[in-house]
């Protein structure tokens, strides 16, 4: 299918289509990263905008290279060297971004639904890199594309999500994407941490780890977003860590052939073991490859819709 959307704002909007579309066009520029000269001119001319109100490692850098790897034109912008430290409100911002006539504006922000205000007023395409506690779209993707690719499949397949759901904005664009491509999703965690209407977006629910985990094909372990979270909602990190962390012990009683993922940052020794995090069932890497991939596929169909 061609695609037809001036923006990419949450997983839950997308149709099965189009998520396929997606992660098509990911796998085949994943092919970029290996070649000695890592540069295609499919977006020569264009502008690519990284507007970054909140901290970022992966998604950042991964935007600016795949961005570059296309030959566009990059330029990051963060809220604390800019004009919003003087009181300029987001979308006065953004507005004057726009004036300057990009053509993709990628935007981290900390309040639920920036990305789609911002999609409402400006004229070139909006991509949400993540939006407070609400959604990112392009981890999820990301997380499709690297199962898919280990497992050679998506449906069929059985997920456990763990950790603090409550706060991630990953758990809800993992859930829309892999319940539209057919998966079966688990959500485990404290109490606590579990929203309470979080059955109503199609999927289990378990207080227990191990119950969780035991039949998985893929795990996806969640950082404690201790930046979104109100005191109390944990006894301590070691509690913690000691319930719901995992351990190579709690691995043994897995599908041996087992993915387990993390979006990033871990926090060794939290919700991981460094032995995990480096064993052969961790394809935490693996998604930060693909991230690349996912991203450069994200900006040429947006790009490409525009020329449309």
């Amino acid at each position: 299918m061609g695609w037809k959307r001036k923006d990419l704002l949450s997983l839950q909007d997308l149709e099965t289509a189009e998520i396929q579309d997606v992660l098509d066009t990911a796998d085949s520029m994943r092919e970029i990263a290996t070649r000695d000269i890592k540069k295609v001119p499919t977006l020569r001319g264009k502008t690519v905008v990284n507007l970054f109100y909140e901290a970022s490692t992966r998604t950042r850098t991964s935007f600016e290279i795949a961005g570059k790897w296309l030959s566009a034109d990059v330029v990051n912008f963060s809220a604390s060297s800019s004009s919003a430290e003087k009181g300029e409100s987001l979308l006065d911002t953004a507005k004057n971004i726009e004036a300057m006539s990009p053509d993709v504006v990628v935007v981290r922000h900390k309040a639920s639904g920036a990305p789609a205000l911002l999609a409402r007023h400006l004229r070139c395409a909006v991509v949400n890199a993540g939006d407070g506690a609400h959604e990112h779209p392009t981890q999820g993707l990301l997380d499709l594309l690297t199962i898919r690719q280990k497992k050679g499949h998506l449906e069929g397949l059985s997920v456990a999500i763990v950790g603090d759901i409550a706060h991630s904005r990953v758990a809800r664009s993992d859930i829309h994407g892999m319940r539209k491509m057919g998966m079966t999703v688990t959500v485990a965690g404290p109490p606590t941490l579990i929203p309470p209407a979080c059955q109503e977006l199609g999927v289990k629910v378990s207080h227990r780890l191990e119950e969780a985990i035991a039949h998985a094909d893929v795990i996806m372990m969640l950082r404690l977003q201790h930046e979104r979270m109100e005191s109390g909602l944990i006894p301590s990190l070691r509690e913690y860590s000691r319930i719901w962390g995992l351990s190579l012990d709690k691995l043994k009683h897995c599908r041996p052939d087992v993915l387990l993922m993390h979006p990033g940052p871990v926090n060794r020794g939290v919700e991981l073991s460094p032995e995990v995090a480096d064993s052969q069932y961790s394809v935490i890497l693996d998604q930060v490859s693909n991230g690349v991939a996912v991203r450069m596929a994200v900006l040429y169909l947006l790009a490409g819709s525009q020329a449309a």
